[in-house]
């Protein structure tokens, strides 16, 4: 008897992951990316294992602060002015998910899957054998003022209440941790169970050979179409052909929607750009990765040197990239650094895949049986990334994953209705 054959559309972390697990379950697996694996939103993430990443994009309260958010040429929220048709299905959406009831629904359920990620790529490492590309550093959140601090205490509590340890510190104490930190910073809150990929296209690198060196194959070529039939897709239709399948899994970051759509289905995500500059010459490399809480710039020492990341962009995602603005925003937060000027040797603009209510979607697809859904991770497609797949792995055999997955569902609405009145 013949292997099913699956087909995993998207080469970024979640793909990749997707395709070994499929691989693990004895799928013949075929990873469809129209670039390189791990050059998509995966390329330019801060590199965190998010872990304690449990609060959601919004907040209660945030819609008011919004117009001010817009208007400041140094906040890193940006919607495009052609842009806001296409997003406003989606903001209105996201505004809905900001009710308090929502945000600790939302909240539990982006626990429930953080709980699961960091044990999920401790045996998928261990599996590949390459445990050297995470490791458990923490996270400091790192603030230049007292008010930004005290305005940072609602996502500090919502973390404490989803059972994620907190340790607040001031300056000396924060100094004393992480050293590069400059005296501009004046208090902070450590995470000590976050954990840091050495580098996110390393890693997703590593996982691809091992699923080519484990017979899994790699097509670099651009999904147009689908066939169907009374069980579902039968082919998938690509610039350089058809091909056969017997499962279609869906993981292609920012460009799912329009793979979802081409099935005929919608799902509510938009694109929402991020941005980085590697920087030259740092003149201290923090051992801690860092966020500063003032200007919401992550920074963190890659293998390949000093990465500063930030922004979060509504727009197409082939639009012009606003460099400029996040270079100004960077230069804001280096600040928090001891002599860190703002040398940028390479940079960096890409298109997470965002959902209004800052939760993924996995779960079989409504109208065809065998297609699965996995992404819109938004900014935690690292952190989910082995989660995802092993989930992907288990629906796929029709088997009960470990964990509620109804959460993730890929017909909710997308504003907390389905997890809290």
């Amino acid at each position: 008897m013949s292997q099913e054959r699956a087909f995993v559309l998207g080469g970024g972390i979640v793909g990749a992951c997707c395709a070994l697990a499929l691989l693990r379950r004895g799928f013949d697996v075929t990873l469809v990316e129209k670039d390189r694996p791990g050059y998509g939103a995966t390329f330019g993430n801060s590199a965190s294992i998010g872990l304690a990443s449990v609060p959601p994009l919004g907040m209660p309260g945030m819609m008011r602060d919004v117009p001010k958010m817009l208007l400041d040429p140094m906040h890193p929220l940006v919607i495009r002015l052609g842009f806001l048709g296409r997003s406003l299905p989606w903001l209105m959406r996201f505004r809905d998910a900001l009710a308090p009831a929502r945000v600790e629904a939302i909240a539990g359920a982006r626990a429930a899957l953080l709980s699961r990620a960091g044990t999920e790529y401790e045996s998928l490492l261990a599996e590949i054998g390459r445990p050297d590309l995470i490791s458990t550093t923490g996270l400091i959140q790192a603030y230049q003022s007292t008010e930004a601090f005290r305005n940072a205490k609602g996502g500090l509590d919502l973390r404490r209440r989803h059972g994620i340890e907190v340790v607040e510190l001031l300056g000396p104490a924060l100094h004393e941790l992480e050293p590069a930190l400059s005296d501009r910073v004046v208090a902070g809150a450590y995470f000590p169970i976050v954990q840091t990929v050495v580098n996110p296209l390393h890693l997703t690198e590593a996982i691809v050979d091992t699923f080519r060196q484990r017979g899994g194959r790699l097509l670099t070529e651009t999904v147009t179409g689908f066939e169907t039939g009374p069980a579902g897709v039968t082919r998938i239709v690509t610039n350089a052909g058809r091909h056969d399948c017997d499962l279609v899994v869906v993981s292609a970051g920012a460009w799912s929607r329009d793979l979802v759509a081409m099935l005929g289905e919608a799902v509510n995500l938009i694109p929402e750009r991020g941005y980085h500059v590697m920087i030259e010459d740092a003149p201290h490399l923090p051992k801690v990765p860092l966020v500063s809480g003032d200007h919401n710039v992550s920074v963190v020492t890659l293998n390949t040197g000093l990465r500063m990341t930030t922004m979060a962009e509504l727009t197409a995602i082939d639009a012009p990239p606003d460099h400029p603005r996040a270079e100004r925003i960077f230069r804001a937060a280096a600040g928090m650094l001891r002599g860190l000027e703002v040398h940028v040797a390479s940079r960096w603009v890409g298109s997470r895949p965002s959902t209004p209510d800052s939760l993924p979607v996995i779960g079989r697809s409504k109208r065809h049986r065998n297609v699965i859904f996995a992404f819109g991770h938004g900014h935690l497609g690292v952190t989910f990334g082995a989660v995802t797949g092993t989930v992907v792995g288990t629906l796929a055999r029709d088997e009960t994953p470990n964990l509620d997955i109804a959460p993730y569902r890929p017909d909710r609405r997308f504003d907390g209705s389905h997890l809290a009145a």
